[in-house]
């Protein structure tokens, strides 16, 4: 998922050129390493992970890095072509990333609340995901200890996002038939596409 919540990043205020090149440049290098749709790979079950370490460790910190160089806030594991149930999340505002391994829900709020997402494995497409606001999700931290967490608003949709990697489900699976239609003509044609502005107000808004 997206850091910047709108289909492709901004330039960050006060860049020099030089920055915003070199920005640029890692972003179109961590995009490069990215499965992107129509690989099987996005739509396979990850694997649960029965074995913990360095290199587990080192695993997720090579995806946080990659997460961050494509302005991501969210990046699972079968993403980068590993199908293992790994994901890391980093949501706006949040002083450190979390790594989660073999995560599952335990509770899903029954309101829901619908938004734009994109996702980095389809770049410039972006369709309306309605989820639940607030979640219960289980899983082991790095070292294989047991993790509980109980997110809301943005952190628990930036989690379900990356859980449906794990599960081979995409945004395109999620959204309207007319939106899913859209998206996967713009998809063919080489082209981006998100939902249209309604009530006069930009919808450009997105998550991926």
């Amino acid at each position: 998922m997206s850091e910047e919540e709108r289909i492709e990043p901004e330039e960050e205020a006060g860049e020099s050129a030089e920055e915003q090149a070199e920005r640029a440049r890692r972003r179109e290098a961590a995009m490069s390493r990215i499965v992107r749709f129509g690989d099987p790979l996005l739509k396979s079950r990850a694997s649960e992970i029965t074995e913990f370490g360095t290199a587990l460790e080192a695993e997720a910190e090579e995806m946080v890095s990659l997460m961050r160089d494509a302005i991501g806030c969210g990046l699972a594991a079968n993403q980068v072509g590993r199908l293992r149930r790994l994901l890391v999340i980093e949501p706006p505002g949040e002083e450190a990333p979390t790594a989660l391994v073999n995560p599952e829900v335990e509770w899903l709020s029954e309101e829901l609340d619908e938004m734009q997402e994109a996702c980095l494995s389809i770049p410039g497409i972006a369709v309306d995901v309605a989820r639940p606001v607030a979640g219960r999700f289980t899983g082991l931290d790095l070292s294989g200890a047991e993790v509980r967490l109980e997110l809301e608003g943005l952190p628990a949709r930036i989690l379900q996002h990356e859980l449906d990697h794990l599960d081979g489900i995409l945004i395109l699976d999620r959204a309207t038939p007319d939106q899913r239609k859209a998206a996967l003509g713009a998809l063919r044609r080489g082209e981006t596409w998100s939902p249209p502005e309604t009530d006069g107000e930009a919808t450009e808004e997105a998550l991926a």
